[in-house]
């Protein structure tokens, strides 16, 4: 059995994906799976994940995304989009979802309301940055299960993210895009961070014990 510290130094960011492999259906689903059942905060999960197999749509997105080989060789492309801002109806509607599962709860209702009461004065950017955050937590999960399959991603922040909402029509969605993840394998002998030893801090240099 595979231990998890064994996926985290099998897996790199893949700069070269061999075009000719493609992610099978079942393997995209379980990712996404994992990105389903990330935790977010109060459980609000306040992001969509879009699942770009387009080949003109990610010629697009590759031209804005500092021309990342990944985005058109790797067989599907993830964007994560994170909502714009909180607000009154979106909560609501995480409440709604909770009850529906959970029955009605005083202490539930009376949690999302003090929520509201939290974000909704707050300033747009805030909410964004803090919805942002949220995706991020999937996204590392999202890699923890591409890795488990055997399946190649490269997180990437190096694009223009008003040019990708506005390819993918996402403002009018009420989402902003922050962070892509093409999934693919890599190409044996046409990557050249593939044969390149992991580097990492240092326990003692990452981690400081407070007691």
């Amino acid at each position: 059995m595979t231990t998890l510290k064994e996926l985290m130094n099998w897996r790199y960011a893949t700069k070269k994906m061999d075009p000719a492999k493609a992610v099978s259906e079942e393997h995209v689903e379980a990712i996404l799976e994992a990105v389903r059942m990330a935790p977010t905060s109060s459980g609000t999960q306040p992001f969509e994940v879009f699942v770009v197999t387009n080949d003109e749509m990610r010629e697009k997105i590759r031209k804005v995304g500092w021309d990342q080989s990944q985005i058109t060789e790797g067989s599907h492309l993830l964007v994560f989009a994170a909502w714009d801002n909180y607000s009154a109806e979106r909560i609501d509607a995480v409440r709604a979802q909770m009850e529906e599962l959970r029955g009605e709860n005083p202490m539930l209702s009376q949690y999302y309301e003090n929520l509201k009461s939290v974000y909704l004065p707050r300033d747009e950017t805030v909410n964004h940055d803090h919805a942002a955050r949220q995706a991020y937590i999937a996204l590392g999960f999202s890699m923890l299960a591409a890795a488990e399959l055997g399946v190649d991603t490269c997180p990437m922040e190096g694009f223009d993210s008003d040019a990708v909402d506005e390819i993918m029509g996402l403002k009018e969605l009420g989402l902003k895009s922050v962070t892509l993840l093409p999934l693919g394998y890599r190409q044996e002998g046409a990557d050249w961070l593939l044969p390149m030893a992991k580097v990492r801090k240092s326990k003692d240099e990452m981690v400081k014990t407070i007691g």
